[in-house]
Protein backbone atom coordinates (compact mmCIF):
# COMPACT_ATOMS: atom_id res chain seq x y z
CA UNK A 1 0.00 0.00 0.00
CA UNK A 2 2.55 2.64 0.87
CA UNK A 3 4.60 2.07 -2.42
CA UNK A 4 1.33 2.41 -4.60
CA UNK A 5 0.77 5.37 -2.89
CA UNK A 6 4.36 7.15 -3.43
CA UNK A 7 3.93 6.16 -7.22
CA UNK A 8 0.65 7.99 -7.13
CA UNK A 9 1.72 11.31 -5.74
CA UNK A 10 4.69 10.21 -7.94
CA UNK A 11 2.89 10.62 -11.30
CA UNK A 12 0.63 13.47 -9.84
CA UNK A 13 3.67 15.39 -9.40
CA UNK A 14 4.95 17.54 -12.53
CA UNK A 15 8.83 16.37 -12.36
CA UNK A 16 9.66 18.26 -15.30
CA UNK A 17 9.94 21.79 -16.78
CA UNK A 18 10.63 22.81 -20.15
CA UNK A 19 12.09 25.88 -20.82
CA UNK A 20 12.04 26.70 -24.59
CA UNK A 21 14.52 29.08 -26.53
CA UNK A 22 13.84 30.49 -29.93
CA UNK A 23 16.71 32.61 -31.69
CA UNK A 24 16.93 34.81 -34.19
CA UNK A 25 20.08 35.06 -36.07
CA UNK A 26 22.31 38.35 -37.06
CA UNK A 27 25.94 38.82 -37.87
CA UNK A 28 26.81 40.20 -35.04
CA UNK A 29 24.96 38.31 -32.34
CA UNK A 30 21.70 36.20 -31.55
CA UNK A 31 19.03 37.21 -29.55
CA UNK A 32 15.81 35.01 -28.53
CA UNK A 33 13.34 34.40 -26.73
CA UNK A 34 12.71 32.04 -23.37
CA UNK A 35 9.60 30.88 -22.49
CA UNK A 36 8.16 27.96 -20.61
CA UNK A 37 4.63 26.18 -21.20
CA UNK A 38 3.97 28.89 -23.82
CA UNK A 39 4.53 32.01 -21.48
CA UNK A 40 7.43 34.35 -21.91
CA UNK A 41 9.98 35.10 -19.39
CA UNK A 42 12.62 37.19 -20.72
CA UNK A 43 14.89 37.98 -23.92
CA UNK A 44 18.50 36.45 -24.24
CA UNK A 45 21.14 37.66 -26.05
CA UNK A 46 24.58 35.14 -27.19
CA UNK A 47 27.34 35.44 -29.66
CA UNK A 48 26.75 34.97 -33.31
CA UNK A 49 26.00 31.31 -34.78
CA UNK A 50 29.92 30.39 -35.93
CA UNK A 51 29.79 26.50 -36.38
CA UNK A 52 29.70 26.12 -32.34
CA UNK A 53 33.83 27.64 -32.62
CA UNK A 54 34.76 27.98 -28.70
CA UNK A 55 34.49 31.07 -27.12
CA UNK A 56 33.29 32.79 -30.41
CA UNK A 57 29.79 31.05 -31.25
CA UNK A 58 26.26 30.78 -29.40
CA UNK A 59 25.94 26.62 -29.28
CA UNK A 60 24.23 24.19 -31.49
CA UNK A 61 20.13 24.22 -31.61
CA UNK A 62 19.13 21.19 -29.72
CA UNK A 63 17.80 19.53 -25.79
CA UNK A 64 19.97 20.36 -23.09
CA UNK A 65 19.32 19.47 -19.60
CA UNK A 66 20.16 22.53 -16.83
CA UNK A 67 21.71 22.31 -13.21
CA UNK A 68 23.04 24.42 -10.42
CA UNK A 69 26.51 25.67 -10.95
CA UNK A 70 28.74 27.68 -8.61
CA UNK A 71 31.80 30.06 -9.50
CA UNK A 72 33.66 32.62 -7.91
CA UNK A 73 32.97 34.90 -11.08
CA UNK A 74 29.43 34.25 -11.49
CA UNK A 75 28.72 32.92 -8.07
CA UNK A 76 25.00 30.48 -8.08
CA UNK A 77 24.32 30.59 -11.90
CA UNK A 78 22.81 27.62 -14.09
CA UNK A 79 24.58 25.35 -16.23
CA UNK A 80 23.95 23.60 -19.78
CA UNK A 81 24.93 20.10 -19.64
CA UNK A 82 26.71 18.07 -22.07
CA UNK A 83 26.95 20.77 -25.29
CA UNK A 84 28.67 18.63 -28.16
CA UNK A 85 32.29 20.19 -27.84
CA UNK A 86 31.96 22.57 -25.29
CA UNK A 87 31.84 22.94 -21.81
CA UNK A 88 30.82 25.53 -19.57
CA UNK A 89 28.37 27.03 -21.01
CA UNK A 90 26.11 28.70 -19.09
CA UNK A 91 23.24 31.45 -18.09
CA UNK A 92 24.61 34.22 -16.57
CA UNK A 93 24.23 38.08 -16.65
CA UNK A 94 25.75 40.34 -19.66
CA UNK A 95 24.46 43.20 -21.64
CA UNK A 96 26.76 43.18 -24.72
CA UNK A 97 27.60 39.44 -26.31
CA UNK A 98 30.61 40.15 -27.86
CA UNK A 99 32.27 41.99 -25.13
CA UNK A 100 30.89 39.72 -22.00
CA UNK A 101 30.13 36.24 -23.51
CA UNK A 102 31.99 33.17 -24.54
CA UNK A 103 29.29 30.96 -25.81
CA UNK A 104 27.11 31.41 -22.87
CA UNK A 105 23.46 32.40 -22.97
CA UNK A 106 22.60 35.66 -21.22
CA UNK A 107 18.95 36.33 -19.95
CA UNK A 108 17.95 40.35 -20.25
CA UNK A 109 14.74 42.43 -20.11
CA UNK A 110 14.85 44.03 -23.41
CA UNK A 111 16.77 43.53 -26.44
CA UNK A 112 18.85 46.98 -27.66
CA UNK A 113 20.60 45.55 -30.83
CA UNK A 114 21.99 42.26 -32.10
CA UNK A 115 23.50 40.45 -29.23
CA UNK A 116 22.99 43.20 -27.27
CA UNK A 117 20.17 43.92 -23.93
CA UNK A 118 19.51 45.93 -20.85
CA UNK A 119 18.97 44.83 -17.52
CA UNK A 120 20.47 41.68 -17.42
CA UNK A 121 20.72 40.79 -13.68
CA UNK A 122 16.88 41.49 -13.48
CA UNK A 123 16.39 38.92 -15.62
CA UNK A 124 18.75 36.53 -14.62
CA UNK A 125 17.31 36.53 -11.27
CA UNK A 126 13.79 35.74 -12.41
CA UNK A 127 15.19 33.03 -14.70
CA UNK A 128 17.52 31.05 -11.75
CA UNK A 129 14.62 31.70 -9.47
CA UNK A 130 12.16 29.54 -11.85
CA UNK A 131 14.98 27.16 -12.64
CA UNK A 132 16.64 26.44 -8.91
CA UNK A 133 12.94 26.42 -7.44
CA UNK A 134 12.01 23.24 -10.10
CA UNK A 135 15.67 21.54 -9.45
CA UNK A 136 15.03 22.02 -5.44
CA UNK A 137 11.71 20.33 -5.83
CA UNK A 138 13.80 17.74 -7.72
CA UNK A 139 12.34 18.15 -11.25
CA UNK A 140 14.71 18.05 -14.77
CA UNK A 141 15.25 21.12 -15.95
CA UNK A 142 15.72 20.98 -19.58
CA UNK A 143 16.12 23.59 -22.54
CA UNK A 144 15.35 22.73 -26.12
CA UNK A 145 16.67 25.69 -28.21
CA UNK A 146 15.38 26.32 -31.93
CA UNK A 147 15.00 29.20 -34.57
Amino acid sequence: MVLITHWLWFKSVDCRMVLLLSRTYFPEGTNGKLACDGQFICNTIELPWRKNQKSVSCIPEGYYLLRKRYSRKFHWHIEVVAVKNRSFILLHPANNALNELNGCIAPVTQLSGAGLGLQSRQAFVKVKKMVYDALNQSAIVSLIIQS
